[in-house]
């Protein structure tokens, strides 16, 4: 009876592994690598909601769907980019964080169909406990750390806004989170309707084989042309190892971003004057852009879009698509109506309308009984959360490659784990000085899909390391180099706890 009972319990105690990560994206599968190599001593794995490695490379299936970074800076610091384009398409993309898992055996660490529901930390145990549903039904797992790498988008659900009389429309509706394989769009007129990054891909992308594509948009975005193909990198390579041009390229590119982003807020009519000229430059004379492309708002207090070699212009310039700015006033059997009076016809219309924001992947976080409201919290360095033990989350740069701050997140916690191994610490909060007050939201943009969800977000403190200023170099100097206890709390298990754990 007694060896029966015992097997009955082992059989309800929960798999513990050393860090749990959850998303096998771009964050996910680099998080996991930088494990392997700088912590190989702790136990990792990845729970997965879909079916395959790449997150939103994997999702976004649209035409022309690419990166809106460069890729030196989009790649991972480990692994170079080594292919010609600097602005590479979705699938070579997905492909190349695929590769990567490959090559760090990392996917061998992806346990797929898992949606993570909940997470529970307890202090007298010292661990987490985390709760998915699987392929078989309902798991629970244990982790000494947990590490959210899911991002901050809903892969579920895209935004659509109440499109006024959209049901009397005949032809298809399609949001570009969820792109039908089957689609037939060649010689059809399509509208898309959305100013942003995803609609200013779309419209070229569609250009060459649709009859006619319109850019229905409520109000312009900035809109900025970039080489497909570095110059610099098509210069030298060849010339100069990889491992020296990789580094220069990535330094270039960051250093470009980060004048361009501070042009933007320090010299804003400047920046809009030069935007301004770059588009006029790019369109037939006489082409009203500072009605399409000259927002109300200053550069970088929304996400500018890059196009590559100017390929929106190019589209608008030779008439296989054009842009209006209007508001919806209804829809037709065969097209849009809009406030001014136009119709606009249309066999498809495209809602490239945004996305909606999912913190943490929807989880449920409490600690010790107590729910974590994340609005409520204090982010420390961009990556953990105040009063919350053994967690970090990724989030990337709004102004800058997602990567570079991914990058510098999962060295950081590699940083914490290995000090708190040697310390014999087993558990790391941070805890704000106290009279620090929340200033600004985590995702610091006015951008619509932000402001839905603002009270959703961790918050902002006045100054380091309760502060993301925005800047790679600084975070560089930060997260690398700066010390990993700073408001850091640290704390070891009890010998009686610790004498029935592992790693």
């Amino acid at each position: 009876m007694a060896r029966e009972s015992m097997e009955h319990v082992s059989e309800h105690v929960p798999e513990h592994v050393g860090v749990l990560i959850v998303g096998a994206g771009l964050s996910g599968i680099g998080a996991a690598c930088h494990l392997r190599r700088e912590c190989p001593d702790r136990s990792v794995a990845i729970l997965e909601s879909r079916d395959a490695i790449g997150g939103t490379w994997d999702l976004f299936r649209y035409p022309g769907v690419r990166s809106d970074s460069d890729m030196y800076t989009l790649g991972y610091s480990f692994r170079p980019w080594n292919q010609a384009k600097a602005i590479a398409d979705g699938p070579a993309i997905r492909e190349y964080v695929r590769e990567t898992a490959r090559e760090f055996r990392v996917d061998e660490l992806v346990r797929y169909g898992h949606q993570v529901t909940g997470a529970e930390w307890s202090t007298s145990d010292h661990r987490w406990t985390v709760h998915a549903t699987g392929p078989t039904g309902d798991t629970t797992l244990t982790c000494d750390f947990l590490f959210v790498c899911a991002g901050y988008y809903r892969y579920d659900q895209g935004y659509t806004p109440d499109l006024p009389g959209i049901d009397q429309f005949t032809g298809p509706v399609v949001h570009p989170q969820h792109w039908p394989e089957d689609l037939d769009y060649a010689g059809k007129r399509v509208v898309v309707v959305g100013s942003g990054a995803t609609a200013v891909t779309l419209v070229p992308a569609m250009a060459g084989t649709a009859a006619h594509v319109t850019m229905l948009q409520r109000s312009p975005s900035y809109v900025l042309s970039l080489p497909a193909l570095d110059p610099l990198a098509q210069k030298l390579r060849g010339r100069i190892p990889d491992r020296y041009l990789y580094p220069l390229l990535r330094w270039k590119n960051v250093l470009g971003a980060q004048l361009l982003f501070q042009l933007s807020r320090r010299a804003p009519k400047l920046m809009k004057s030069l935007l301004r000229k770059g588009a006029m430059g790019l369109l037939p004379q006489g082409y009203d852009v500072d009605t399409h492309f000259a927002p109300s708002y200053d550069p970088w207090d929304q996400r500018m879009c890059f196009v590559p070699d100017g390929d929106l212009f190019k589209a608008v310039s030779d008439g296989r698509a054009s842009i209006v700015t209007d508001t919806i006033a209804g829809f037709t059997a065969d097209g849009v109506t809009t406030a001014s009076g136009q119709h606009l016809p249309a066999d498809i219309v495209i809602t490239a309308t945004g996305l909606n924001l999912l913190p943490v992947g929807g989880m449920r976080l409490t600690v010790d009984g107590d729910e974590v409201a994340l609005g409520n919290t204090l982010a420390y360095k961009g990556m953990m959360l105040s009063g919350v033990p053994n967690f970090a989350l990724t989030i990337g740069y709004t102004n800058a490659s997602w990567t570079l701050k991914s990058d510098l997140v999962a060295r950081y916690v590699c940083r914490l784990l290995n000090h708190m191994a040697a310390q014999r610490y087993d558990i790391a909060t941070p805890r704000p000085p106290a009279g620090t007050e929340a200033t600004v939201p985590l995702v610091d943009l006015r951008s619509g899909y932000v402001l839905r969800s603002i009270d959703k977000l961790p918050k902002q403190g006045p100054a380091a390391p309760w502060r993301l200023y925005q800047n790679y170099p600084r975070d560089v100097v930060l997260m690398r180099y700066g010390p990993v206890d700073d408001d850091m709390r640290f704390d070891r298990a009890p010998a009686t706890v610790l004498s029935g754990q592992g790693t």
